[in-house]
Parts: structure tokens; C-alpha cells; sequence
């Protein structure tokens, strides 16, 4: 306990969602079991998230009208999605209690702020250096060295806005084609595999980590998650110690993915954080005793904490694009679990759902 203010929304409350995503859909069912209404605000109609949930309200996040009634119409307000704008969580915190608070979306935005924060920690990252403007960009390349990649200090996911830089190109044309904003530039790790760990924490500061899971990954897009990870216990146990450090740091509320690669010699580098559910915990909707999306639910209505003891072990695998026309082949599969997202159109490198297949837990010898 941290003496932290704890305010309780009961069951029958009605959480506020910024974002229609599939993250969004699946915490509004996760809240949907525990007695809570979820209402979406998102700018598109129809959202996944709103095909699920008891609201929708469909603005800009600009919209302060709209953002003012949503406000009132609901008893806590979370995201699904970190590049909402900070403005928008500052403004709704006005009438609302919202989790996580701007200032740890500030952070997580922004490439540089997360790697300083990082470091400030004690923790370890790739190298780095900032690229703000041409000149920058040159000597961040010059320190850095071959290889590299290039990537925009905000908005980028999914492999967008980053570029890799082998000597072929020159550093301030790099820097151009990803729109010549502000960059980062981070030297290539010589890692073993990458993995993550998703911590839930409570208003009270009450934390819990799910275990280290693999993620492969497939033209920059999570392929597949493997819970556990095959790592040594003293490298999972550094990489959860690690991650609850972060999310503890933060004084986050909610549910922090921290995503790691793990060197040859079992060491662990922070490359990334998502201060919400995230892809790769997905497999814990099937194979833990709650879910990242139930934690959620718990942490920003102010109860407590759910187990997160493993029932199985599991590979989550995304359905992406077309990958969803097998929808028929895995419902008659023994054992998959299919999740599917709503979503109207299949377009390559669109996530359409996913699919779980549980093991029996691996037993130490």
C-alpha cells in the first residue's frame, strides 16, 4: 500500500473508453462480466468497441463538447490505445478521475521521454540518441554506428515511421522520409528473442505481473506469443522485476505492457512500454485466472487485483488479413480459442482477431 487516494466505482458503473479498438471491445466484455457498462468515444462509427458496449459517442478528440458530456455521462475514464492526445486526457481529468493520468501518456508517446525515463531508472535500453533535426540525425548516426534504425519519436507502431539504416542511405535523407520530425536513432541489439511482460496495477499501488511471454514477430507485426517464455527463471524473474519497477515509477494505474529483447547472455533491454493492454497478452483471456483486460476493469474501478496464476500454457496467434478466412477451419479445431474483432474489412496488416491454443503447464523437472 501506498497511501495512494483509492476512489471505487462498484459494479453498475460505467467506465469511459477512449478508443473503438479490439483492446477497447475486449475490456468493455471483461467489464461486461463484472457488472460494468462501458461508453465508447472514439472518431469512428461503429468501432469494435462500440458494437459490444452500452454507449457510443462518436467526435474528435478535439471535441470539447463532446468530450464534456461523455465526461458526465461516466464514472472513471481509461484508453485502448496511447496516441490519444494528452490534451484530451488533461481535459476530461477536469470532471473525472482517468487512468492513466497525461502525464504518463506524455511519456509513453514520445519515444526520447520513454528511453530518458528508462534510463533515469537504472535500466537499460539499446543506444540511443535523439534526432530532432538534420544535424542531429548525422551525428546520432555517427555515434550510433552501423546498423541502426531510424524511427519517429511519436505515432509509430506496427513498423511505421522507422527506417533501418545499413550505410546505403544517408542519415538526413533517412530522416526526411519519415517526415523529417522528431527521431530517434537506436543501434541494433544482438538479442537472443524478445519478450514482455504485462504488469496490473491498483490505485492503491498494489501491483501483480503476468510472466515473460516470446513474441515473433512477421513484417514488423506480432505474429505469435508464447506463455511462458523459454528463458532461464533468473532472466524471467529480472524481467518482471524490471517492469514492475517501471509501472511502480510511473505511479501508473491500469495495465503497463514493458516490451524486452533478451541478450545472448540472459540479459534484458527495455525497448518499448504500451500503458494499456497489449497484443501479447492476449493469451491470458484463455490461460490465466483473470485477464489483462479484467485487471484493467479492476485497477481503474478500485478493486482489487486479480490472480494472475497461469491454468495453461498457451501460443496466441493474430489473425492478420486474410489470415481471418480460416475462421472455419479453427471453430472445428479441438482446443483453439478464436476471438474475433468485428471488423468489417480485412486488409493486409490488419488485425482481425486472433486464436489461442492451450497446453498443459510444463512441469519443472
Amino acid at each position: 500500500m501506498t497511501g495512494e487516494t483509492i476512489r471505487t466505482v462498484a459494479p453498475g458503473g460505467t467506465i469511459g473508453m477512449l478508443g473503438g479498438g479490439q483492446l477497447g471491445r475486449m475490456t468493455a466484455l471483461a467489464a461486461a462480466q463484472l457488472g460494468y457498462k462501458t461508453h465508447v468515444f472514439s472518431p469512428d462509427a461503429d468501432s469494435p468497441c462500440a458494437q459490444v458496449s452500452a454507449a457510443e459517442t462518436v467526435a474528435l478528440y478535439s471535441d470539447h463538447e463532446a468530450l464534456a458530456k461523455f465526461a458526465r455521462s461516466v464514472d472513471v475514464v481509461t484508453l485502448e490505445w496511447e496516441n490519444i492526445p494528452v490534451q484530451t486526457l488533461a481535459f476530461l481529468a477536469k470532471f473525472v478521475p482517468v487512468h492513466p493520468g497525461p502525464g504518463v501518456l506524455a511519456i509513453a508517446q514520445d519515444r526520447l521521454l520513454e528511453k530518458d525515463f528508462v534510463n533515469r531508472l537504472g535500466i537499460a535500453t539499446a543506444p540511443w540518441e535523439p534526432a530532432r533535426c538534420p544535424g542531429q540525425a548525422a551525428t546520432a548516426y555517427e555515434t550510433i554506428g552501423t546498423p541502426c534504425v531510424m524511427k519517429s519519436a511519436r505515432m509509430g507502431y506496427d513498423g511505421k515511421g522507422q527506417i533501418k539504416l545499413t550505410g546505403d542511405t544517408a542519415p538526413v535523407d533517412a530522416w526526411k522520409s519519415i517526415g523529417g520530425v522528431d527521431a530517434i536513432v537506436e543501434g541494433f541489439v544482438d538479442f537472443a528473442l524478445e519478450v514482455s511482460v504485462i504488469v496490473a496495477r491498483g490505485q492503491d499501488g498494489e501491483m501483480v505481473a503476468y510472466p515473460a511471454v516470446e513474441n515473433r514477430h512477421a513484417n514488423h507485426i506480432l505474429d505469435e506469443t508464447i506463455a511462458p517464455a523459454a528463458i532461464a527463471p533468473e532472466t524471467a524473474a529480472e524481467a518482471e522485476r524490471v517492469a514492475l519497477r517501471i509501472a511502480d515509477a510511473l505511479r501508473f494505474v491500469g495495465v503497463l505492457a514493458v516490451e524486452m529483447f533478451v541478450t545472448r547472455n540472459g540479459g534484458v533491454l527495455v525497448n518499448e512500454l504500451a500503458p494499456r493492454p497489449h497484443n501479447s497478452g492476449h493469451w491470458t483471456m484463455d490461460a490465466c485466472a483473470s485477464s489483462q483486460f479484467e485487471q484493467l476493469v479492476r485497477a481503474v474501478c478500485g478493486l482489487p487485483l486479480g490472480s494472475v496464476e497461469r491454468v495453461a500454457d498457451a501460443v496466441m496467434k493474430n489473425l492478420i488479413g486474410d489470415d481471418v478466412e480460416s475462421w472455419p477451419d479453427l471453430l472445428a479445431e479441438p482446443g483453439a480459442r478464436l476471438h474475433l474483432y468485428g471488423k468489417a474489412e480485412a486488409r493486409p496488416g490488419r488485425k482481425m482477431g486472433h486464436v489461442t491454443r492451450l497446453k498443459p503447464l510444463a512441469r519443472a523437472p
